[in-house]
């Protein structure tokens, strides 16, 4: 049996009584069967639960028939989340041996507005353990590769998440985004990852991070895939209070100005990635949009502050997991966890605080500042996600430096609160996923779908899985 790959097909189908919920749910846990344990992108699968929601989405579409899509707008959606989300019932582990047998006693709220949409939860994501990396590899329950070539990283700290959705094994996933952690392995795994705005999607339930930098995102094989999964996951909760309760969509336009920051540009960006975007920006010219080169001077520091703001953030968080209240005690934390708990409780110490921490918020006020600014310039900006190509596995486990420098570009998103979409673009000669990221002003979410949604048109795009 094959089953659609976006939601408006498999609702249409599902409408139609050509498939039902139980047939997506025997699809998607066979396929995860036979394919995972070459991938590692499933951590647990839900199956008694997955399949009770199934038969219960049945008979609403039978008892309400069209009207079961109104009332449930994503009735039907078979979702994979990563293992940082709590879920009622399931393990959540995020990737720790740390909390091994975790099972939560609730969910979080984007996890529980996507049940209450429709949603059939198969099973949680493998990942980063507690979201630390850029490749996958840090999972304390073995690295997830890439289904375009198992030789490859997915990127990180969603591997799971962008590995599960290119192979097939669920229809969306969700994410989280501290640095690139949704669009870098959406990029390398070849499907949209949305970081959305900061205090758009609330973090309630959601193993923290970074606090001020985390957002809550998901992954989906197309633009309007992406759109119908943040209509459900946005907006106040009552739980989250950075979660902003008054925020205007921007006017769409017929035709946008795009920023090209020549600081993203420059030396380190792997030609066959630049030359892919060059292709993206001549596309988006053709089709009538102004595209001109702006400047972001002081984006060459965002990923030095935030390797300073992050571990510190992490260090705080992190602290709570001793073993007394529930999970393992810190001897299980694996060695990225620690390497991070260590730099944060030194840029925090006593003497040293002014020296960093405080210096690295102080840039990131510069950074916010230059870029509301390039903002009263265009209207989006576009740039790579990554400087290269995904890399292969163990390339870069010696060399944590060399690793971290993967989030060059995603850095400026966080470190400002400003929504970005990885996007898409087609393959490289050796058959990896190609793409790049626009970004906008903070709660422009819609004027990016715009414009991506028209690119992909214009490209003809067609969403694909690997074979497995």
């Amino acid at each position: 049996m094959e089953v659609p790959l976006t939601i408006k097909e498999t609702q249409e189908a599902l409408k139609k009584r050509k498939i039902n919920c139980v047939d997506l749910v025997d699809y998607y846990l066979d396929r995860i069967e036979k394919n995972d344990e070459k991938i590692n992108s499933v951590l647990t699968v839900s199956k008694e639960k997955a399949y009770e929601k199934a038969r219960k989405n049945d008979n609403l579409i039978k008892e309400l028939g069209d009207r079961a899509f109104i009332e449930f707008p994503l009735i039907g959606v078979c979702v994979i989340h990563k293992d940082m989300f709590l879920t009622r019932g399931i393990r959540t582990t995020a990737a720790s041996k740390v909390l091994e047998d975790y099972i939560p006693s609730y969910s979080a709220t984007v996890v529980d507005r996507m049940d209450k949409a429709g949603c059939i939860t198969l099973g949680k994501a493998n990942q980063d353990a507690w979201a630390h990396g850029s490749s996958g590899e840090n999972s304390d329950f073995g690295p997830t590769k890439n289904p375009w070539n198992l030789e490859y990283v997915p990127g990180g700290s969603s591997s799971g998440s962008a590995a599960a959705l290119a192979s097939n094994f669920c229809l969306v996933t969700t994410g989280t985004d501290t640095c690139g952690s949704i669009r870098l392995p959406a990029n390398y795994c070849g499907v949209c990852g949305l970081k959305p705005t900061y205090g758009l999607v609330s973090r309630y339930g959601v193993i923290a991070m970074a606090s001020s930098l985390d957002s809550m995102g998901h992954f989906a094989r197309n633009v309007d895939d992406v759109k119908r999964i943040l209509e459900v996951t946005k907006g106040p909760d009552g739980y989250d209070s950075t979660v902003s309760s008054c925020y205007r969509e921007f006017r769409v336009k017929d035709f946008v100005k795009i920023g090209v920051p020549r600081e993203f540009f420059g030396e380190g960006l792997e030609v066959e990635v630049r030359r892919s975007i060059e292709k993206a920006i001549e596309t988006f010219e053709r089709m009538g949009h102004q595209v001109v080169e702006v400047g972001l001077p002081h984006t060459e520091y965002a990923i030095a502050a935030y390797y300073i703001i992050q571990p510190a953030e992490v260090s705080s968080n992190l602290a709570r997991y001793d073993g007394i209240r529930y999970g393992r005690g810190r001897d299980f934390f694996g060695d990225e966890a620690k390497r991070r708990i260590m730099l944060g409780s030194y840029v925090l110490s006593s003497g040293y605080y002014d020296a960093y921490y405080l210096k690295a918020m102080k840039v990131r006020s510069v950074i916010i500042k230059e870029v509301e600014d390039v903002f009263e310039q265009v209207d989006l900006l576009i740039a790579p996600v990554s400087p290269s190509l995904p890399f292969q596995l163990g390339e870069k486990t010696s060399d944590p430096l060399k690793m971290y420098l993967t989030d060059i570009y995603a850095a400026t998103a966080n470190l400002a609160g400003i929504p970005s979409l990885a996007i898409p673009s087609g393959f490289s000669d050796n058959g990896l996923p190609l793409g790049f990221q626009l970004m906008g002003p903070r709660f422009s979410e819609n004027v990016i779908f715009d414009l991506a949604e028209k690119y992909h048109r214009e490209i003809n795009y067609k969403p694909s899985i690997a074979e497995l």
